[in-house]
């Protein structure tokens, strides 16, 4: 069922609800008040009646005229009985069964006043005591009048439920259709964006109700989903590059060796320079592993609790052991009285692969001679660690597509390198609920931030 239908039943049903049962109400109580009203009228014609024909001997001439005026205003279908003691009717007028049975007789005596009803007839039943003895006095009518009007009243609640319902069907149908109009409007320009039309956007997504908020979630989400296809096609064409330039170079120098015969050194020259190619195919596949691995579910990698200055210190040796004339001072911007504080809780292995490719990355894009600085800031609830270097610096427009396997940017082509360091330390980082930031001006150097949370535990003093 469609929501448009789903809404027009919906406001209708509960609409047909409220009518019913304020029709039932208005019914139900009108129904009450004449009922009550009309047994009123008949105790009032049961005392005229005992006056008239009871008191006559007790009463004035005066009197007596106004009771017999008052008797003859008689009820639509009035019919009266006077029953003394006996249980003889000793005055009876109008025709019709009033349903005295002497069980009746009794509850009168013992109640003074019985209301019944006597098939359409309404009957008051009330005991009178008189100096002439004591009286069953039944008075009853049929309340043509107003019982025409309650029918009346209840086809004219019938015809109108079933008119304002006409009217509601008509009128839901026309305000579900108003209600669905912007999530029509989204479906239909969701269903103009493609694989190659990720550019486009939701409109309506400035407002505060909860439509603009749909289509601000699904313009937030096609952000993602353009960002992910350009990092995928970025990565895509940058290590189709990174493989090919090896294996063109490998290829070359064997396709000319193999051209004619050659002396050893030569030869000797040929291999060296196919296995540099070949070293560096293998660097780049073990750098597409790493990646895969750093990508993996984070509950299968085992976490242990580890200082992170001791973990810098690692990388900072394994990175010289690598480039024995790097230079890589390491200091502490605030040392906490804690050292609890220095505490994170991480893979020892994959961490140090991320200090490591972040302390590389530093080193290869300073000058010569020029050294990285590396500050370990420890905030209220992280461990930093600041790494500067004093290179060329990375474009605004570059700046964006670091994080990008394979990516590198223009001004640093010539230097050796794959564009695998920094999206691995990410992932890695990520992994561990940490973060990574470049912050970069040309010419003036790059300067990355590592950062993760704390494990930090008060021990309570109980001396």
């Amino acid at each position: 069922m469609k929501i448009r239908t789903r809404l027009t039943l919906q406001f209708a049903s509960i609409f047909a609800l409220i009518l019913l049962l304020f029709s039932l109400v208005v019914y139900y109580f009108t129904s009450i008040y004449r009922q009550d009203d009309f047994y009123r009228r008949i105790s009032r014609r049961a005392l005229i009646l005992a006056r008239h024909i009871l008191e006559a001997d007790e009463v004035d001439k005066l009197q007596q005229r106004r009771n017999q005026i008052s008797y003859f205003q008689e009820l639509p279908f009035e019919s009266v009985r006077i029953i003394n003691a006996d249980g003889d009717a000793i005055f009876s007028e109008g025709e019709g069964d009033l349903g005295f049975t002497p069980a009746r007789a009794e509850k009168i005596r013992q109640e003074g006043v019985l209301k019944y009803e006597e098939g359409v007839r309404q009957v008051v039943g009330m005991y009178y005591q008189d100096n002439q003895g004591d009286y069953i006095i039944l008075a009853s009518s049929i309340d043509a009048y107003s019982l025409r009007k309650l029918h009346h009243l209840e086809i004219l609640l019938l015809v109108g439920f079933f008119g304002s319902m006409a009217v509601v069907l008509v009128a839901g149908w026309i305000f579900s259709k108003q209600a669905m109009r912007p999530i029509i409007k989204v479906i239909s320009e969701v269903q103009k964006i493609s694989a190659s039309d990720l550019h486009l956007r939701l409109s309506d997504a400035d407002g505060k109700d909860e439509i603009s908020h749909l289509a601000q979630t699904f313009n937030r989400m096609l952000d993602r989903l353009e960002l992910a296809f350009e990092m995928q096609s970025t990565f895509v064409s940058n290590a189709s590059h990174e493989l090919r330039t090896p294996l063109t170079a490998m290829i070359g120098e064997l396709e000319v060796a193999l051209m004619k015969p050659r002396e050893a050194t030569e030869y000797h020259r040929v291999l060296q320079s196919a296995l540099e190619e070949a070293r560096m195919l293998t660097e780049l596949s073990n750098g597409l592993l790493q990646i895969a691995q750093a990508s993996l579910d984070p509950s299968k990698i085992k976490l242990t609790t580890l200082r992170f200055d001791e973990l810098v210190w690692m990388a900072r040796d394994q990175v010289l052991k690598r480039q024995p004339k790097a230079r890589i001072d390491i200091d502490f911007a605030n040392f906490p009285e804690e050292e609890d504080r220095l505490v994170v809780r991480g893979n020892e292995a994959l961490l140090l692969v991320a200090v490591v490719n972040v302390l590389e990355n530093a080193i290869k894009f300073s000058p010569n001679e020029q050294a990285v600085v590396g500050r370990i800031v420890v905030r209220k609830n992280e461990v930093m660690l600041q790494v500067r270097d004093r290179g060329l610096g990375i474009a605004p427009d570059d700046l964006k597509h670091v994080f990008v396997p394979f990516f590198r940017a223009e001004n640093v082509r010539s230097i050796t390198g794959h564009g695998i360091g920094l999206p691995l330390a990410e992932r890695i980082l990520k992994l561990h609920k940490g973060a990574i930031s470049v912050d970069s001006r040309i010419n003036e150097g790059t300067e990355v931030i590592i950062s993760l949370p704390q494990v930090y535990l008060i021990i309570p003093d109980y001396t």
